[in-house]
């Protein structure tokens, strides 16, 4: 099984075509996507991995943002703003699944073991 990580730290950068062709000339066909922050670049990069044709996954588990502080001077809590990000993802640009799920779905029990 071919792993490949790729560590983005900004929200679109200039290597997005590299990773494109990276996982395109390595017939990557499922991206799996952890990270900080959900409505920030783990959104960015789940909606680029959808609209450019990769079956995208999004780990519900291994994805977290923070509170923020509203224009309306409202605070809402972290909590909140993941899932409400999590919710504008779902079946739409990515399936959002907790690990287990994702384990059990790409039958990766046996990979992770080994």
């Amino acid at each position: 099984m071919l792993k490949t990580y790729i560590y983005k730290k900004l929200k679109y950068s200039e290597k997005n075509e590299e990773i494109e062709n990276h996982l395109k000339e390595n017939k990557i066909e499922k991206v799996v996507i952890v990270g900080l922050k959900t409505p920030h670049c783990v959104s960015t990069v789940t909606r680029m991995s959808d609209n450019l044709g990769f079956e995208t996954y999004l780990v519900s588990d291994a994805t977290a943002a923070f509170a923020v502080k509203g224009a309306d001077h409202a605070y809402y809590p972290a909590e909140q703003i993941h899932t409400v990000s999590l919710a504008t993802l779902d079946n739409e640009f990515a399936k959002i699944l907790t690990t287990e799920e994702l384990i059990k779905k790409l039958n990766l029990t046996e990979a992770i073991q080994s």
